[in-house]
């Protein structure tokens, strides 16, 4: 990194004639305020920049608009003309800023005679020359007495190139200073450090010097914010007035600090005054407030100030959610200490009497504040949310603990730059939640595995954890209070980042619907690589099924041959077409598909022209044309038909029976054995089996009583009634 004594360039002229647009195009930033009301910028803004290389630092002032022996209207207009005033005894080279469409005005002629008093380079620049004949007219400034003149347009950025490096040949030599490079160490006098080395001899990783801090003081107006800087820094570099308002831009004023450990920089921005949204009725006050916003969402530690003698207001915890929005490192400042100094000397007094007497008459359920302890901790009381920055009470009128808040600001940013070890983290987080398990409403369990910090300012963790969605906000709020009490960062936000662990990942084996890759010309399709690999192993498996594991399951049977996956069938006007019996491949075939291959429709029988049954086919059982030439068989030798068979001996035929009436079905299963149908009706003309009468040759019975029913007593079982499980408990009803 180079650097070395950077030249100044201030921009002056009458207002508004363009200058604060003319610093926004050179600097190719929005930093100051640009609008048509004139005298909208006050204090100096400054911003350092580069050309071609060259760096240099930018000033951009108020306008002059005061002639000879005219006296400031009010106190803004004099600190602005004393600013200017300031911008031009510091710089090294002037632009002079005048409006080619409104021509030569005394206003011009004024500060021309001004800037022709002192003894550095002057470059006239002629805005707003947006056309031949405007630039044309840029001659006619020549008679302020200035030779260098530039015609340029500040909005579309015409003719800076030319004036640039006008400019940037007029500012001293540029000694270049070389320092250490970003990835060097360097010690407390920004000297280069060697790097040292491990044990075999490797560097170890350099770590990259901080650039200085940037601390955004920020707060409602009239607190006081620009008056601790000119404290702080000990010149008048920011207007103070006891004005609401009177700060708009966000100025940076850089300040070194040198302290024991050697020289520390910072960069303090002034902000302006923020008030609530529904009372800023223009569109100055709105540009400022957005700068504001801006200032702290760009800072290290943002410094909240507030008025001890109003206390804390709503608008000032607005203030604070929005620095805890921006995740910044934050200290909390009660200005004007000395404006109620006195009133809690004497409360403290009257306390101390108090206790002392022993009055019993006091009251003791009122809490009394008397020590700036006591009044640190009302403060975190009132702001919550915000109860980790520190709180500093000053006065920047006497200087009262200013060196304090100095203390406050290296303490904060060393708090930053802590580093915890993992397994430190780790063993801290596994106590913290034995301590308190985390509780759901989601019918999960909050699992925690693993812990690192990734980033530094603002502390940033990285937490795995199997769910993110349980990972509420109540227990963060606990983790990040026991991280605390562990490591400290004080003054800085705690981000826990829950991160969720991975889903499973779907199985190569599993059946996907893949995509075709893409088509031919000729509207084919074209299947991918693992698609044809796989139709080509099922087309193999189907030539040769008993080969490999897709062959067909045997038979259980012993002595039965197995049972063939396929075979073939033929129907009259069809073709004949083969059916392959999935099942018998499903073994295997089911994991040697390829990923994203389509399912198969059915598990039954496939073929191209027969519609799947979804049956399972029996093992061994005879096809379909077996069935079929087992009808014209003759009878099995050894089995005598029905017809030749003698009748049975003592068995009566069933001529001389009653007719049934039809027979019902009685439920039960036919006995192994039992005679067919056909049987059945042949023995219908078989004698009456000797031995049994027929029911017509039976005689009624007569006179014979009706048959009574004996109930018998039921003997006790030794049980008692209680033991008994009652009727119908433990059944299940079939409905």
């Amino acid at each position: 990194m180079i650097s070395g004594m950077s030249g100044l360039i201030a921009i002056v002229g009458r207002p508004n004639v363009g200058k604060s647009a003319l610093f926004n195009r050179i600097v190719g930033r929005r930093i100051a305020i640009v609008h048509d009301q004139p005298g909208v910028t006050r204090d100096r803004v400054m911003a350092e920049a580069e050309w071609h290389g060259r760096p240099y630092t930018l000033v951009d002032t108020g306008g002059i608009g005061l002639l000879r022996r005219e006296k400031a209207a009010d106190v803004i207009t004099a600190a602005a003309l004393q600013q200017v005033d300031l911008a031009i005894d510091a710089a090294d080279v002037i632009l002079l800023v005048v409006n080619v469409q409104e021509g030569i005005v005394p206003l011009d002629q004024e500060v021309a005679k001004k800037l022709r008093t002192i003894q550095k380079p002057v470059l006239v620049v002629v805005n707003k020359s947006d056309n031949y004949q405007a630039t044309a007219g840029a001659t006619e400034f020549s008679a302020l007495g200035f030779e260098r003149i530039y015609a340029v347009t500040a909005i579309h950025g015409n003719g800076i190139e030319d004036l640039m490096d006008a400019a940037v040949g007029f500012l001293p030599q540029w000694s270049a200073v070389s320092k250490p490079a970003e990835t060097d160490e360097v010690n407390a006098d920004g000297d280069a450090v060697t790097p040292e080395e491990g044990e075999e001899g490797e560097a170890l990783p350099r770590r990259r010097p901080d650039g200085p801090k940037r601390l955004a003081i920020v707060g409602r107006p009239n607190v006081g914010k620009s008056s601790i800087i000119n404290r702080v820094t000990g010149s008048d570099r920011v207007i103070v007035s006891e004005i609401p308002g009177t700060t708009r831009d966000a100025v940076d004023v850089p300040f070194e600090v040198v302290t024991e450990a050697g020289r520390e920089q910072y960069v303090l921005v002034d902000t302006a005054g923020v008030r609530k949204a529904r009372r800023i009725d223009n569109s100055i006050e709105y540009f400022s407030v957005e700068r504001t916003k801006g200032a702290i969402a760009r800072c290290d530690i943002a410094v909240l100030v507030i008025d001890a003698m109003s206390g804390i207001t709503e608008q000032d915890k607005k203030i604070a959610d929005v620095i805890v929005e921006q995740r910044r490192a934050c200290i909390v400042v009660v200005n004007k200490w000395d404006l109620v100094a006195e009133d809690v000397r004497k409360a403290r007094e009257q306390e101390i009497e108090v206790r002392q007497g022993n009055n019993r008459d006091r009251d003791d359920r009122k809490k009394r504040l008397t020590t700036l302890s006591e009044f640190g901790q009302w403060v975190q009381d009132r702001l919550f949310f915000l109860d980790y920055a520190p709180v500093i009470f000053t006065s920047a009128k006497d200087g009262f603990q200013l060196d304090r808040l100095l203390e406050a600001v290296r303490y904060v940013a060393s708090q930053l730059k802590q580093k915890v070890p993992t397994a430190i983290l780790n063993r801290t987080l596994n106590d913290s939640i034995e301590r308190r398990q985390p509780v759901s409403d989601m019918g999960h369990r909050l699992k925690f595995y693993y812990a690192t910090q990734v980033r530094q300012a603002p502390p940033t963790f990285l937490l795995f954890v199997n769910r993110n969605e349980l990972f509420s906000s109540q227990y963060m709020k606990y983790l990040t209070g026991e991280m605390r009490k562990a490591f400290g960062f004080e003054g800085c936000p705690i981000v826990l980042v829950p991160k969720p662990r991975p889903k499973t990942i779907d199985s190569v084996r599993r059946f996907r619907k893949q995509p075709f890759a893409h088509k031919r010309e000729g509207g084919e399709r074209q299947l991918s690589p693992l698609a044809e690999r796989a139709v080509a192993r099922k087309a193999a498996r189907s030539e040769n099924p008993a080969a490999g594991r897709g062959g067909p399951r045997s038979s259980s049977r012993p002595g039965t041959k197995p049972a063939s996956s396929s075979f073939k069938t033929a129907k009259p006007g069809r073709p004949e077409t083969t059916a392959v019996n999935t099942r018998a491949e499903s073994s295997s075939s089911r994991f040697d598909k390829a990923p994203g291959a389509r399912p198969l429709k059915s598990e039954g029988w496939k073929s191209e022209s027969l519609k799947p049954t979804g049956r399972k086919p029996a093992e061994g059982r005879p096809s379909a044309e077996r069935r079929k030439s087992a009808e014209g068989r003759a009878p099995t030798e050894g089995r005598r038909s029905t017809e030749g068979r003698a009748p049975t001996g003592g068995r009566r035929s069933t001529e001389g029976r009653a007719p049934t009436g039809g027979l019902k079905p009685t439920g039960r299963k036919s006995a192994e054995g039992r005679p067919s149908a056909e049987r059945r009706k042949s023995a219908e003309g078989r004698a009456p089996t000797a031995g049994r009468r027929s029911a017509e040759s039976r005689t009624p019975t007569e006179g014979r009583a009706p048959t009574e029913r004996k109930t018998g007593v039921r003997k006790p079982t030794g049980r008692d009634t209680a033991d008994r499980k009652p009727a119908g408990r433990g059944r299940t009803s079939r409905r």
